[in-house]
């Protein structure tokens, strides 16, 4: 069993922005997979499928984004699943638009949502699919720049479909390193 989780913001008003990358991923995959309904369990929105003979629960944690650990925390348990079979899909300022960065450890470098998943998880070994926003271009302040709407000539839209092949690769089956050295820049 895999857990791929989206992180993002609930709410109309935080759709289409730049935090929201990690829920927009999951709604690719949804699409992609046709899975249409979901159930709320564990502080998250859960859609469950089957790859490949293998059960896989695509969360978007209801929380806010600061708070992430918390759905985190609670599917892990309910689910007892090794964090080795989790990952976690997210925006990353540091990295150019329209790219992305597949690792299977780290920091949490400054983004709060992961800061919270790495102060609740047992362990840190779970997969982080990393979606580039690169940082605001006209000196905006970070906070309101990741919850600004993406423009839609923007990069950032093919990084989120890139994203999402990459994992819809990764839970088919395709290794972890295969699947890295195919996607990540």
């Amino acid at each position: 069993m895999k857990i791929i989780i989206g992180l993002g913001n609930k709410g109309k008003e935080y759709e289409n922005t730049y935090h929201n990358c990690g829920f927009m991923v999951v709604d690719e995959l949804l699409q992609s997979f046709g899975v249409h309904k979901g159930k709320k369990e564990c502080d998250a929105e859960v859609f469950e499928c089957n790859i490949n003979g293998e059960k896989v629960l695509f969360a978007k944690p209801q929380t806010y984004m600061n708070n992430s650990g918390i759905s985190y925390a609670a599917l892990q348990k309910k689910y007892k699943v090794e964090s080795k079979d989790i990952a976690v899909i997210h925006d990353d300022m540091d990295i150019e638009r329209g790219l992305i960065r597949i690792r299977d450890a780290g920091s949490a470098g400054s983004h709060n949502g992961m800061k919270s998943i790495l102060a609740y998880a047992s362990e840190t070994n779970f997969v982080r699919f990393r979606v580039g926003i690169g940082r605001p271009d006209n000196g905006q302040l970070f906070v309101d720049y990741v919850l600004s709407k993406i423009p839609k000539n923007s990069e950032t839209f093919e990084g989120i479909k890139k994203c999402a092949l990459a994992v819809k690769e990764y839970i088919s089956g395709e290794s972890f390193e295969t699947v890295r050295t195919k996607y990540s820049k």
